[in-house]
């Protein structure tokens, strides 16, 4: 079985509230769970401490049975100290899409002519 440690949502519309559990990869998000590590709450300011509330026992024992933590909730746990840091990089992440890059191109042409019009005459 897959285990996974992973949010699940709760709250009403508009308002999210999420649980970290420890649940079968193959449940929903918001399915069955086998048990309950914490919680988050992205409403509150970042330097809160009710924000992010883990308990970091079971975390570790689970990570130790071979659970593994979701994108999301493995950076709360680097920021808790748990597990390390992970170099991440998106390269393409800055790159504008075509249509940007071709407007920014014709902008380049058109600042280009106009600063030659004013040399010829």
């Amino acid at each position: 079985m897959a285990m996974k440690i992973r949010l699940a949502r709760g709250g009403s519309k508009k308002r999210p509230f999420y649980r970290i559990v420890a649940a079968d990869s193959r449940m929903p998000r918001d399915g069955r769970f086998i048990e309950k590590l914490g919680t988050y709450d992205p409403r509150l300011p970042k330097d809160s401490e009710e924000r992010v509330k883990m308990n970091i026992d079971a975390i570790k024992a689970w990570l130790d049975k071979g659970a593994q933590p979701t994108d999301r909730v493995a950076r709360m746990l680097e920021a808790a100290g748990v597990l390390e840091k992970k170099e991440r990089s998106n390269p393409k992440k800055a790159v504008p899409g075509k249509k940007a890059q071709e407007r920014a191109d014709a902008k380049a042409a058109k600042a280009a002519e106009a600063a030659e019009a004013p040399a010829e005459e």
